[in-house]
């Protein structure tokens, strides 16, 4: 069962005009993705690999950011969610949550916590940041690096009825092949019942140019045993994916991993799961 038979969401990837300030997070080996990426670059990407729609996430920390991706949204019919940011620890967090609530597209925010040191997602204002996205059901979008997985851990303890997910499998050291720690970080988390995992980004911790399909499977056999097929969701992270391969090169490796899973779970994966959990 191919995907273009599901109609599959992607439920990560991201726009921008490219930037050398704003977007100094592109280094030197990813000099492949300094350029301008929008929906109308990818629109014939999605439909050649079966996808229908997708999730826009903010690639810069700034309200405006938020409503680049909005304008977008309101123009390309593909972009059926957005994850924005906000400033989280703002005083008048409520009032800016408010304001976005008025958006339909917008599903729930992200900070680029991987940039930050694993205490900051702890400290009280963003918290209590957290807190005040429940009352207008946003998710929230955690980006980290396993270093930061035991803070994670205490800042979804905090709060058992908000809807988390966990970016681009926490960014495992893919390209080391160390898996045990990660492991045991993302075992207990996936403990918590309204803890997601998107399978995505993993291409980008592996070895660029020279990764094998191979190198994925004992990361998925973790987040596929620790999850389960009703908390995974599909996502290519186009463009940033492409510094290490094309977005059908990101979806072989996942419809061969899940090749001999049966037609509802490849449908939950590829699609019901990132409806579900983004509201869509």
């Amino acid at each position: 069962m191919c995907i273009a038979n599901i109609g599959g969401i992607d439920s990560h990837q991201h726009f921008w005009h490219y930037e050398p300030v704003k977007h100094s997070w592109i280094d030197d080996e990813m000099a492949a993705i300094r350029k301008d990426f929008l929906p109308k670059d990818l629109a014939p990407i999605l439909k050649s690999n079966g996808i229908i729609g997708t999730v826009a996430v903010q690639a810069d920390q700034t309200e405006e950011e938020t409503d680049f991706l909005l304008g977008l949204a309101d123009e390309y019919p593909l972009i059926k969610g957005i994850v924005g940011w906000v400033d989280l620890r703002a005083d008048n967090i409520k009032e800016r949550l408010e304001h976005y609530a008025q958006f339909k597209y917008i599903k729930g925010f992200r900070h680029v916590l991987q940039g930050e040191e694993p205490e900051f997602m702890l400290q009280p204002s963003f918290v209590r940041g957290i807190a005040a996205l429940a009352e207008f059901n946003f998710t929230y979008d955690i980006l980290i690096f396993p270093k930061h997985l035991e803070a994670a851990l205490e800042l979804v303890k905090q709060f058992p009825n908000q809807p988390f997910v966990i970016d681009h499998i926490a960014k495992p050291y893919i390209k080391a092949g160390l898996v045990d720690e990660w492991a045991k970080g993302m075992v207990v988390l996936s403990e918590y019942e309204n803890v997601s995992c998107k399978v995505s980004g993993m291409v980008t911790e592996a070895d660029y140019r020279k990764w094998k399909a191979s190198d994925f499977s004992p990361y998925l056999d973790v987040v596929v045993e620790a999850f389960g097929m009703k908390r995974l969701l599909f996502g290519s992270d186009w463009p940033v994916c492409q510094v290490a391969a094309s977005y059908q090169q990101m979806i072989g490796i996942v419809e061969d991993y899940f090749s001999s899973f049966s037609t509802e779970e490849k449908n939950q994966f590829f699609n019901q799961n990132a409806i579900k959990f983004y509201n869509l």
